[in-house]
């Protein structure tokens, strides 16, 4: 099992504290693995198992807990039981209805630590930021960055070469019960494909009540074969009319923004780097897990370019950056990435081929005039540094502990 360590050293300084954990993510991303990282640290620091109250509510052992009175009378009479703090682990707390009323009443009614988990966007929102504004922290649990699938693959495969490694991760992506099957490749396709429908179903269809199944699939296919491209919902409309169907902007505006509250798919807003501003037009799109677009849509080998920038932004989410698409007169940058006071910005290429092809990539950053780190990230494996601009081998920026 990973310790995923860059997880854990964001959630340790809470454990113990009375602020409420959340972890989300897309379906079978390692949030359940989280819980149990947790419960190792808590029993290596004396605390005694007995004191820990867990559910996960996907199993039909716990279907009679599923509202909020229920487990709420439940958690109580366990915790009476219970001599000094108890540790409550809810997983998958989105399956119990009214949940954010219990929650809140637990938080209030017994000395307890509280830890839950969800693969809705929707879970930290609305009616629930009422009940407990500023009384949670939350940590969105992603896929297998590339470090982690290294240290994982290398008990399959130990022989093989980081540049191995980084084909098998673009094919195969990063969600973490594909080492169960050996990242042997049918099985992988077979087990992506099935945890696409179900992210699909459960998260989409059955949360959103979407009743046209038939265009919400085509909304999806169009994404995934646009990943990493800015488009509108005016050019998706089109490629649906195409399709002899029709929807209006507002329903296909909708159907994505549900798969973004699933974790299926991230958007990323352009900002005019010259104006200061966020531009509200063709945005990006990214998939969460570029394994399933292998799996659902294929041609990640053949789309590259956009695989490797999917990649990317991937990574610097887990890093904690705030990401945009940075326009700067004609020119594009494909990410300006902000956290607290630290700025980079990354061009992503698939080769530095040609001459013309090295001006365009690191001509992007001709009119930006300040001294944050600027990288061109590509799959050649000579340093092509220039300018003041920053080359890197794809494998070399993934590993590197920090950029700046």
């Amino acid at each position: 099992m990973i310790r995923r360590e860059m997880y854990m050293s964001r959630i340790r300084p809470f454990i113990g504290d009375e602020l409420i954990k959340v972890m989300t993510g897309i379906r079978r991303s390692g949030k359940s693995v989280m819980l149990e990282l947790i419960q190792d640290e808590l029993k290596a620091s004396g605390v005694d198992e007995s004191r820990f109250i867990a559910y996960n509510f996907e199993k039909m052992g716990y279907a009679h807990l599923c509202t909020a009175t229920a487990l709420h009378d439940e958690v109580m009479k366990r915790a009476a039981e219970i001599d000094g703090k108890a540790y409550l682990f809810f997983d998958e707390i989105q399956e119990v209805k009214a949940w954010e009323k219990c929650v809140s009443s637990l938080r209030a009614d017994i000395d307890c630590d509280i830890y839950i988990t969800g693969s809705n966007a929707k879970l930290m929102s609305g009616e629930l930021a009422t009940y407990l504004g500023g009384r949670y922290v939350e940590f969105v649990i992603y896929p297998f960055s590339f470090v982690e699938f290294l240290e994982l693959y290398a008990s399959i495969d130990p022989q093989a070469t980081p540049a191995a490694c980084f084909q098998k991760y673009l094919v195969s992506g990063g969600m973490p019960y594909l080492a169960n099957l050996r990242y042997e490749q049918e099985p992988c396709r077979q087990y992506l494909t099935d945890l696409f429908s179900s992210a699909e179903i459960k998260d989409i269809v059955k949360r959103n009540s979407v009743r046209d199944v038939d265009l919400l699939e085509r909304i999806i296919a169009y994404v995934m074969a646009n990943v990493g491209t800015t488009f509108s919902a005016t050019s998706l409309a089109k490629f649906i009319k195409n399709e002899q169907r029709t929807a209006s902007g507002e329903t296909i505006l909708n159907y994505i923004k549900y798969c973004v509250d699933a974790y299926l798919f991230y958007q990323v807003k352009r900002q005019d780097l010259q104006g200061k501003q966020i531009l509200t037009t063709n945005e990006k799109y990214y998939i969460a897990d570029h394994g399933i677009r292998e799996a659902v849509y294929g041609g990640n080998m053949r789309d590259v370019n956009p695989i490797l920038e999917n990649i990317v932004f991937m990574e610097l989410l887990r890093r904690g950056y705030k990401v945009t698409v940075g326009k700067s007169g004609d020119k594009e940058i494909d990410f300006v990435c902000e956290n607290r006071n630290q700025k980079l910005y990354v061009q992503v290429a698939y080769l530095l081929a040609s001459e013309e092809t090295v001006a365009r990539e690191f001509g992007v950053y001709a009119t930006i005039r300040d001294n944050f780190p600027k990288y061109v990230v590509s799959l050649d494996e000579l340093d092509m540094s220039r300018d003041g601009i920053k080359h890197r081998n794809i494998r070399d920026f993934l590993l590197a502990p920090d950029w700046n």
